[in-house]
């Protein structure tokens, strides 16, 4: 297998994390094709916009390219999304993996396409869990064995949309935002309080797409869990989505280095 890596969103401020998931993914028995700009060298940005979206459309062009890691996050990856060439993104054998701030790109992405992405940080291979995530890389069945328990409901199937929170909520108003309608939303997050989820779920309300989706899955909020914040995320979720949507939760999905991978884009069915 063949794999490119990009850096979409800020870029990655040691050259020794580029070095270092290369070497591992090597060792894994993939070919890695590094895009030109990867390192940040101007603040957070590794290239113009231009120049990072160019680096992905080359790398969905090449043929020989089957998977793409992005290894970026922070908050540039939406300044990409109006760059790309959906035809040719459409076109390609390649699937893009990203997470966090490339929320904005994946679902785009599908928007666009209909094509799945995987939202997955290819850097969880030489994080703390680094082992068993590589032994998921190798295993896929393992990598997107996603378990959940449900906070209520107890069904829920469509194509997976969303993400981050907060970066998803990037593409309301735009004709990149995937339709809600009859789909499963992921919503996870790094940072914010009691206050700040809340506002991000009291959007996606007036959005209305908790009249439209068939049911919402919650990955990990980590801040709110750390800090054992009130009213925690299930009393929140409730309080703005409603009583009667199916909800589920997964502690695998997120910004932990144990997390698993997910397609957006996909179809996904859960069931209690």
């Amino acid at each position: 297998m063949k794999a490119g890596l990009v850096a979409c969103s800020d870029g990655i401020r040691d050259a020794a994390v580029i070095k270092y998931t290369q070497t591992v993914l090597q060792s894994l028995g993939t070919e890695i094709a590094p895009a030109a700009h990867l390192l940040a060298n101007n603040g957070p940005y590794a290239g113009t916009d231009s120049e990072r979206a160019a680096d992905l459309m080359d790398m969905f062009r090449d043929p020989s390219i089957d998977e793409i890691y992005d290894l970026s996050g922070g908050d540039l990856a939406s300044t990409l999304i109006d760059l790309l060439d959906y035809e040719a993104i459409r076109e390609s054998r390649a699937t893009l993996f990203g997470y966090s701030d490339l929320t904005s790109i994946l679902n785009a992405i599908y928007a666009r396409t209909g094509k799945p992405s995987v939202l997955y940080q290819i850097r969880n291979l030489i994080r703390e869990d680094g082992a068993r995530q590589r032994e998921r890389y190798i295993d896929r069945s393992k990598l997107f064995d996603v378990k959940y328990t449900f906070v209520q409901g107890n069904e829920m199937r469509g194509v997976l949309i969303g993400g981050n929170l907060r970066c998803f909520l990037k593409l309301a108003g735009t004709e990149y935002m995937p339709d809600f309608d009859g789909k499963v939303l992921l919503l996870e997050s790094l940072g914010g309080g009691p206050s700040r989820i809340a506002a991000g779920f009291a959007q996606l309300r007036q959005l209305g797409a908790f009249r439209k989706v068939r049911g919402v899955l919650l990955g990990t909020f980590t801040e709110m869990q750390e800090k054992r914040a009130v009213p925690d995320v299930p009393a929140l979720a409730r309080q703005y989505m409603g009583n009667e949507i199916p909800i589920a939760m997964t502690d695998e999905i997120g910004h932990g280095s144990d997390s698993k991978a997910v397609r957006i884009g996909g179809e996904i069915h859960l069931y209690a």
